[in-house]
């Protein structure tokens, strides 16, 4: 019995050391600035959101998540942009990772996020069966990254990165890891970015890339939530 319960402990201390935010900023491989300087802050620290914010203005950056003292770090179209995991975390659960954007009205520390969204990016199975962690392209890396998109038009931009853990997803529990970086974007533009969502809206607890069973032996094929990614053009 004390063995039995020594292995539940070390399963519940190994699934909380699991849990991660992106909140450091690296710019052309380089990193800018320490936790937060260019992050909304959430209100839920390193732990996961749930299904039921899917619905809410937390699927925007995250629980609690909403313009105040951040920074806007300024950045050329074509730099690459990271979102590093603090603490020398990793991504220590399997599913898909993204990039949307919102460029705001005018200054985006004052933006809510209640405009248009587009998709930049996104990440999921690189080889291999969803059921294998390591068949997960985000697996085991210390953070996300994109390049932005050369004809982006110029202006600020709310960014919002985002990885979903699915080893719960079949009790209807995928882990939403989500958070919003603030940056002035400068290029020539001349693209159209699209399709253009509302969030919330991206998404539908019951979606078949949310609500997903990777435990299954022979797993149904991976449906990626959300719009389509940006063309860039």
């Amino acid at each position: 019995m004390k063995i039995f319960q020594a292995l539940i402990l070390a399963a519940l201390g190994t699934a909380v050391d699991a849990h991660y935010i992106f909140n450091i900023l690296v710019v052309n491989d380089q990193v800018v600035g320490g936790e937060y300087d260019y992050f909304r802050r959430n209100s839920n620290s390193y732990n996961p959101a749930f299904p039921d914010i899917v619905n809410t203005n937390d699927l925007r950056c995250n629980v609690g998540a909403r313009p105040g003292n951040v920074k806007t770090y300024e950045v050329n179209a074509g730099d690459k942009i990271g979102f590093k995991i603090f603490n020398r975390e990793t991504i220590e659960h399997p599913g898909p990772g993204f990039v949307y954007m919102s460029k705001a009205p005018d200054s985006v520390a004052t933006y809510e996020g209640d405009g248009d969204w587009f998709k930049v990016w996104e990440t999921g199975l690189c080889n291999g069966s969803p059921n294998n962690d390591g068949s997960w392209c985000s697996w085991q890396k210390d953070r996300l990254e994109y390049t932005i998109p050369e004809n982006i038009p110029p202006g600020e931009y709310l960014v919002r990165v985002e990885h979903i853990g699915l080893h719960e997803g079949h009790q209807g529990r995928a882990q939403f890891y989500i958070e919003c970086a603030q940056l002035k974007i400068n290029g020539p533009g001349g693209g159209t970015p699209g399709p253009l969502v509302k969030i919330p809206g991206i998404y539908n607890a019951n979606d078949p890339g949310i609500r997903y069973d990777k435990w299954k032996p022979n797993p149904a094929a991976y449906v990626m939530p959300g719009p389509k990614v940006w063309d860039g053009q």
